[in-house]
C-alpha cells in the first residue's frame, strides 16, 4: 500500500506521513505519532470563529490560531517544560479572560512577521521544539457555512458546532465563504506524504472544512501513497446525529471523491455504560459501523481497539499511532 521500503532509504530516511484535520481527534493522533522515527506534518483546518480565537480573529484580523496551537503542542518535544505550560495556560478572569496564553504568543508573532501567519507559526515551531511541521491547510481568511435540509443556512463553525439551530435537522452541504487556495507547503507535503491520515474530528468542523479548500482534494487523489480515515468514536449533536461509520466515509467521499480512500480505521471497543451516559445526555451516540452500500467503493475496513482505557471517551494516542505504524510498515 504504501512506498516501497527502496524508495525511503534513497530519498528520506523517514517516512512521511500527512495528518489532515484539527481539533482533540488530530491531538491524538498526533501526539502519538510523534514518538516514532517519522517526517511528520500537521495540515490544520483554518476555519475556526469561537472563543478566544474568534475574539482575536475579529480584534486583530489574523487567521484562526486555535486548533494550530493544539497542533504544536501535540508535536512538542518541549513535554512538560514551563514553556510548554505557558503556552497552554488560559486566563480565567479580567479582560483577558478565556484566551489562550498560545493564541496570544502567536497574534504577537504574526503581527512581529508583518502580518505573515505561517512565518509565525514556523516560529513557534522552533520556540516549543516541535517534531514534524504544522500547516495551516490555507493562508486566506475564509468562514465556513452549513446549509441544512430545510434550505436554513447556518453561518460560523461555532454555530455548527455549538448548534444555534434546530440539532436534528441534517446538514447537506458545507461551504467556504470567500473560496480560498491550498497552501503550498501544505500542497507539497500532501503530494510527498508517504502515509495520509484524515480524521478523527468533528465531521463538518474539523475535517470537511479542510477538504472544501481548492487544490487540496486534487492533492490527495494525485498522492501515490496510502490514504487512511479514522472513524470518530461518538457523534455529535447538531453535526452528525444517528450517523453511522457508513455516513461519515460517505460524507468525506462527497467532498473528496469516490475510490479515494485506501483504508478505514473503526473502533471495535465498546464504551461501558457508565462513560457513555454522559454523551446520550447530549443526544451523542456511540459510532457503529454499518456498511452500506460501499460495493464501489475499493477500501479496506480495519477493526481496531481505539479506545482510551478512562476518562473522556477519546482516540487512545498509543493505540492509534500503532494501528497507523502497523499500515504504514505493512
Amino acid at each position: 500500500m504504501v512506498q516501497s521500503k527502496e524508495k525511503h532509504s534513497k530519498i528520506n530516511s523517514s517516512p512521511r506521513v500527512v495528518v489532515i484535520g484539527g481539533g482533540t481527534g488530530s491531538f491524538s493522533v498526533l501526539s502519538g505519532l510523534k514518538k516514532y522515527p517519522l517526517d511528520l506534518t500537521a495540515i490544520i483546518s483554518m476555519a475556526d470563529n469561537g472563543g478566544s480565537t474568534g475574539v482575536l480573529r475579529e480584534e486583530f484580523g489574523i487567521l484562526p490560531p486555535g486548533d494550530i496551537r493544539r497542533a504544536l503542542v501535540a508535536l512538542s518535544e518541549a513535554g512538560e517544560s514551563l514553556l510548554s505550560q505557558l503556552f497552554t495556560y488560559r486566563f480565567s478572569q479580567g479582560s483577558l479572560k478565556g484566551h489562550s496564553c498560545g493564541n496570544l504568543l502567536l497574534t504577537a508573532l504574526t503581527e512581529m512577521r508583518g502580518g505573515d501567519f505561517g512565518m509565525a507559526v514556523r516560529d513557534m515551531e522552533k520556540i516549543l521544539a516541535v517534531k514534524g511541521k504544522v500547516v495551516p491547510v490555507t493562508l486566506m481568511e475564509t468562514n465556513l457555512y452549513a446549509e441544512l435540509e430545510n434550505g436554513e443556512v447556518i453561518a460560523g463553525e461555532t454555530s455548527i458546532d455549538i448548534p444555534q439551530h434546530d440539532g436534528h435537522l441534517k446538514i447537506t452541504k458545507a461551504y467556504l465563504q470567500p473560496a480560498c487556495s491550498i497552501n503550498p507547503r501544505a500542497q507539497e507535503a500532501i503530494q510527498k506524504a508517504d502515509l495520509i491520515v484524515i480524521g478523527p474530528g468533528d465531521l463538518y468542523t474539523s475535517i470537511i472544512p479542510n477538504l472544501l479548500v481548492k487544490g487540496v482534494p486534487e492533492a490527495i487523489k494525485k498522492n501515490l501513497g496510502t490514504k487512511v480515515y479514522v472513524s470518530n468514536l461518538m457523534t455529535k449533536f447538531g453535526e452528525t446525529n444517528g450517523f453511522k461509520g457508513k455516513d461519515f466515509v460517505s460524507e468525506i467521499e462527497k467532498y473528496l471523491g469516490n475510490n479515494i480512500l485506501d483504508i478505514v480505521i473503526f473502533n471495535n471497543n465498546y464504551p461501558d455504560k457508565e462513560r457513555i451516559r454522559e454523551y446520550e445526555k447530549e443526544e451523542a451516540q456511540f459510532v457503529s459501523w454499518e456498511s452500506g452500500n460501499f460495493q464501489k467503493s475499493k477500501f479496506k475496513i480495519q477493526d481496531e481497539d481505539l479506545l482510551r482505557k478512562s476518562g473522556f471517551i477519546r482516540h487512545d494516542p498509543v493505540k492509534i499511532s500503532r494501528a497507523l505504524w502497523r499500515i504504514l510498515n505493512s
